[in-house]
């Protein structure tokens, strides 16, 4: 009786990043700008970092819990901000 050995061999190629049109880096004045706004308008707890691995956005923080991301978003010469938080269910 024989035995028969398959081996397979897999090449795993990292997806290309794509990127929103309308997103450009946020530059770290830019973030500087951006944490002054949120302590001003909501809270002085209120941090913006930059994200490790993503440059076209930063996470907002109050304190150490994290709230949500910011999105730099140029748009026909116009220049705006998208804050995105999300709500759990559980915390309402």
């Amino acid at each position: 009786m024989s035995k028969w050995v398959y081996t397979w061999q897999f090449r795993v190629r990292e997806a290309p990043q794509i990127k929103h049109p309308r997103r450009r880096d946020l530059k770290p004045e830019e973030i500087r700008k951006l944490e002054a706004y949120f302590k001003r308008t909501f809270n002085q707890s209120m941090v913006v970092k930059a994200r490790p691995k993503k440059d076209e956005s930063a996470e907002v923080y109050l304190g150490d819990e994290f709230l949500g991301v910011v999105f730099r978003d140029e748009e026909d010469g116009e220049l705006s901000y998208n804050f995105s938080m999300a709500i759990l269910d559980i915390d309402l």
